[in-house]
């Protein structure tokens, strides 16, 4: 790509695509600007002082790879305060190995919300192939308020750390969401308006204004497909080859996004007692989906009554519920799972050689951000109310989606939720059978972005697509390569059931 000089451009681009940003309605690109005299430019431009920024790259840490390098940026903590309180982002860069090649950066984010994201371009590398990784400088970043980028970090105890529990212990709920609220009030207060999908957008194009580039590419799962739409709305002229993989439903953020997984947990399920009747051979669950069913909930019945432990954890029926909902949508995995579940209760189950769990990430930032981005209702008995209605609907998750959370005692956002609705071109990728953001909601993206292109992995199975399925990668890795999207949406095959690739893109927080 011909860089252009990099002072004029970033005076006019940051003026153009940041200045608005300082009104509390979300910023976009605005023509007008570039007519502005340059001295009267820089009086009415206070966000030129962050775009001129120049990264000082060094090393990432003890055990990073050399070829990875890091830099630290300076953004504003308000948008609307461009002068006030100032916050770090931590970045990080891969170079192309095909300088001549080179088309521009490609920017990404891991999931979450509250995911870092520094360490993400070594991913990528060992995922792209060559022709594409060549056309870009890959870089990463730990978004506002992750990792090494001003963090919030609330304190919270184990108990605390956690987001959705079940209808049963509601009040013990209220009392627990209500400690998180206070303490990260206490901890963080000053930055918690701020921590928002919506600024961290912004960051990103303050961040493609310190690299000198005019327009950035993205590869965004799950969570990072809010973050990637919210940016194409944003900042539309500034988004070149977007690829969004699990989408995530911009309309349903919040809280709409954890109640969805209710309704297709009882989707999923059905398909799931249908496929493991068909093996009752092998798996000795019932040889029709409605004796497999019985074998389930009569699981988590005996779990009520007295707890099934599996690998030193006690699981109650609630806890039976809550670990099987996930593993229902890749349907082998519950099928083991259940089975495992059946040893266990009848004092059979066989040791398992597990790797050594990883601690469970603080949710300080994802609350940060799931509270910050859009209003939740203010009284706990809301939260009651619809989940006992959800539990009749619903009862497999019905009460752990609908329950209350911290949002109920937060402070009101200090901004709208932002309205995806553009013509930005983009690459939608969805597994059918994604337990975390479900094929309708990346359908509703994909409404919401009409510029964008879909494809649908038919019978996939899986949270994240890219690096499992060759159909998927090839329409993903033709678009990086060449920015041409396909003429039309795409259906690629998989079998239910099938081992799945496992791709090694890190996707961590509640919706991945």
């Amino acid at each position: 790509m011909q860089r252009r000089p990099l002072v004029p451009l970033l005076a006019v681009s940051v003026m153009a695509a940041l200045a608005p940003a300082l009104a509390a309605a979300p910023a976009t690109a605005s023509p007008s600007a570039r007519s502005t005299p340059a001295s009267a430019a820089a009086d009415a431009d206070p966000l030129r002082p962050y775009a001129r920024q120049k990264p000082v790259w060094g090393k990432c840490g003890v055990g990073t790879p050399a070829a990875l390098r890091c830099a630290t940026l300076k953004v504003p903590l308000d948008y609307r305060d461009p002068g006030g309180k100032k916050i770090d982002i931590a970045i990080s860069r891969l170079k192309t190995s095909a300088p001549g090649k080179r088309h521009g950066v490609l920017l990404s984010n891991p999931g979450g919300p509250g995911g870092p994201g520094l360490e993400m371009p070594l991913e990528l590398e060992r995922q792209l192939p060559r022709q594409v990784k060549g056309r870009y400088d890959l870089i990463g970043f730990d978004p506002r308020g992750v990792g090494r980028s001003t963090p919030v970090q609330c304190g919270l105890s184990p108990e605390e750390n956690v987001l959705l529990r079940p209808l049963r212990t509601f009040d013990k709920n209220v009392a627990l969401a209500r400690s998180v609220a206070d303490k990260c009030r206490a901890k963080a207060g000053d930055k918690l308006p701020h921590i928002t999908t919506r600024n961290t957008a912004r960051d990103m194009d303050v961040l493609r204004a310190a690299l000198g580039e005019r327009k950035i590419s993205y590869y965004g799962v799950s969570y990072g497909t809010a973050l990637g739409a919210v940016y194409t709305q944003l900042f539309p002229r500034r988004a070149d080859r977007f690829v969004l993989d699990s989408a995530i439903d911009p309309k349903l953020m919040w809280r709409g996004m954890f109640r969805i997984w209710a309704p297709e947990a009882e989707r999923a399920f059905q398909r799931w007692t249908k496929w493991t009747a068909a093996r009752d051979a092998t798996y000795r669950l019932g040889d029709t989906p409605a004796e497999v069913g019985k074998s389930f909930w009569a699981l988590v019945a005996r779990a009520d009554r007295d707890p099934i432990v599996i690998d030193g954890v006690p699981l109650d029926g609630a806890g039976v519920r809550e670990q099987v909902r996930p593993n229902l949508f890749t349907v082998r995995d519950a099928a083991r799972q259940v089975v495992r579940l059946k040893e266990a209760a009848g004092g059979r189950a066989k040791a398992q050689d597990l790797p050594e769990p990883p601690p469970e990430p603080d949710v300080s930032a994802t609350v940060s951000v799931v509270c910050g981005d859009s209003s939740w209702p203010r009284d706990p008995e809301t939260y009651r109310r619809d989940s006992i209605r959800d539990a009749d609907r619903y009862p497999l998750y019905g009460d752990f989606a609908s329950g209350v959370l911290p949002c109920a005692f937060w402070d009101r956002p200090v901004e709208p939720a932002t309205e995806v609705n553009n013509t930005v071109p983009a690459l939608i990728v969805q597994n059918e059978w994604d337990s975390q953001t479900p094929l309708v909601t990346a359908q509703a993206l994909h409404g919401q972005m009409k510029g964008s292109r879909m494809v649908t992995v038919d019978e996939g199975e899986g949270h994240g697509v890219y690096g499992t399925n060759p159909c998927a990668d090839f329409a993903a890795n033709s678009y990086l390569a060449t920015g041409k999207l396909p003429a039309a949406d795409v259906t690629c095959r998989a079998t239910p059931g099938e081992r799945r690739a496992t791709s090694s893109l890190p996707a961590p927080g509640p919706l991945g």
